[in-house]
């Protein structure tokens, strides 16, 4: 048992001399950016352990590699007593008795700033002048659903059918392969958009633009898009940037789920002058741009500030018809607590072959595909509640319901729970009065429809 408590001890003790030791990078790192247009500005810091530490924050040193401000201090593991609580208190006391208050302002901005967050960008679509209102089609995309359940089929064959998919998608094989496979039984033409999905809006919107061009000219029909996530606003940027060329071969856009407005999750990450801002970008830096080989624009594009500036920049034409869907992750205690009872998540599989049995396509295509269980519905339902408790907003787990309607367009607010990842991955039913992804996919394009005919009857 005492050895037991001496491990607590030992690793309470260290945890406590890590968060400060944190405190103490971040006050001086504040001071090295206010100081660096000062000179030479000598400050001395006591440390965790009653010691000094002096900074000399010489010109030359400012911005180089080897900060003397940022020197580690060696830890002392030995020490096996347990570190008072009150000793963070007293050594905050300590740090602003030392630092000059206008370093205290720019460290309480910098945390007034991390703390608020996006409570002053959610939903501001809504409320910014000069925005078209929406309309509310939620009862007739649910008349249209009960029919296509009992098997009344009334999209037209006249269109062609263009999915676009979001970020990270080139990861995930399987997204919207299902509907597409669905569509194609049908008789309808459709197709999957190849783009990179962790690319910049406006180079997928210039993708896009030719995409769509090759399928017209190929197919002399018009395309009907429907957009999921960053794959929604990248059609939208398609049509505000290229509408002239686009005008007469888009016969409508949907977008599903996708944050037109911005998104909190990438806006709290990316926000420039909160705590931790440079070593947060670092890190996604190395996993988008290094691991993954894409573009840091592509999250970067969905925060609310690159989103304002493209919308004030590039308007959406008001002549085509437009729908927004958007729902509402579950957050029940059931959902965050199973981690294996997720969307039908489906992964390659590569078996080795044999080169003399010969094998019928169909027979290759069931066997390279193998069902997996992924906690995505969990991961989606702790990122909805987090979005809940700290800005009281109702989201999928990624996007807030009030950033994704699109100003002007037709809204569809179902009341299902139904989280970010369910559209592309939910391709089974659980039970035969649930409804798929395919078949909201289908219900969105025919009210998409629906709406073109309505329009040019006016017109």
């Amino acid at each position: 048992m005492d050895n037991i408590l001496t491990k607590l001890f030992r690793l309470t003790n260290y945890i406590s001399d890590r968060f400060l030791q944190f405190i103490e990078d971040l006050v001086l790192r504040e001071i090295a950016r206010y100081t660096e247009s000062l000179g030479v500005t000598p400050v001395a810091i006591p440390s965790v352990h009653g010691s000094t530490r002096s900074t000399s924050l010489q010109p030359s040193q400012i911005g180089g590699e080897n900060h003397g401000i940022f020197e580690k201090r060696a830890s002392n593991n030995s020490k096996e007593l347990l570190v008072d609580t009150s000793s963070i208190v007293l050594y905050a006391i300590s740090i602003s008795e030392a630092v000059p208050s206008f370093f205290l302002k720019g460290i309480k901005s910098r945390m007034v700033k991390t703390l608020r967050g996006s409570s002053d960008d959610i939903g501001w679509l809504q409320h910014a002048p000069g925005m078209p209102l929406v309309q509310d089609g939620t009862s007739r995309f649910l008349e249209l659903l009960s029919d296509i359940r009992n098997g009344k089929h009334s999209l037209p064959s006249s269109f062609v059918y263009l999915l676009i998919p979001g970020l990270f998608s080139n990861h995930g094989p399987l997204y919207f392969v299902a509907t597409k496979r669905f569509f194609s039984k049908m008789g309808l033409a459709c197709h999957i958009a190849k783009v990179q999905s962790e690319a910049s809006v406006e180079q997928n919107a210039l993708e896009l633009k030719l995409y769509i061009e090759e399928i017209y000219w190929g197919s002399s029909r018009p395309v009907m898009l429907l957009g999921h996530s960053k794959g929604g606003i990248d059609a939208a940027a398609a049509l505000s940037m290229y509408w002239s060329d686009l005008k007469d071969k888009v016969a409508g856009l949907a977008l599903v789920q996708s944050p037109y407005g911005g998104s909190p999750i990438a806006s709290d990450i990316l926000r420039e002058g909160q705590i931790a801002d440079k070593e947060t970008r670092r890190i996604l830096e190395l996993i988008i741009c290094k691991t993954i080989k894409g573009d840091m624009r592509a999250l970067e594009d969905l925060t609310y500030v690159k989103r304002k500036e493209f919308i004030m920049k590039h308007k959406l034409p008001l002549d085509i018809p437009l729908i927004s869907f958007h729902s509402e992750a579950s957050i029940a205690p059931g959902v965050l607590a199973t981690m294996t009872q997720i969307a039908d998540a489906e992964l390659p599989w590569l078996p080795l072959r044999k080169l003399w049995i010969v094998e019928s396509d169909s027979f290759l295509e069931s066997r390279h595909q193998v069902p997996v269980m992924v906690p995505i519905s969990a991961a989606m339902a702790v990122c909805a509640l987090h979005l809940r408790l700290r800005y009281g907003e109702k989201s999928d787990g990624l996007v807030t319901c009030r950033d994704a309607e699109v100003p002007g367009s037709v809204v569809v607010r179902p009341k299902m729970k139904l989280d970010h990842a369910w559209m592309v991955y939910s391709s089974k039913k659980r039970s035969p009065s649930e409804h798929d992804a395919c078949e909201m996919c289908e219900a969105l394009l025919t009210l998409l429809v629906e709406l073109g005919n309505t329009k040019r009857e006016v017109d």
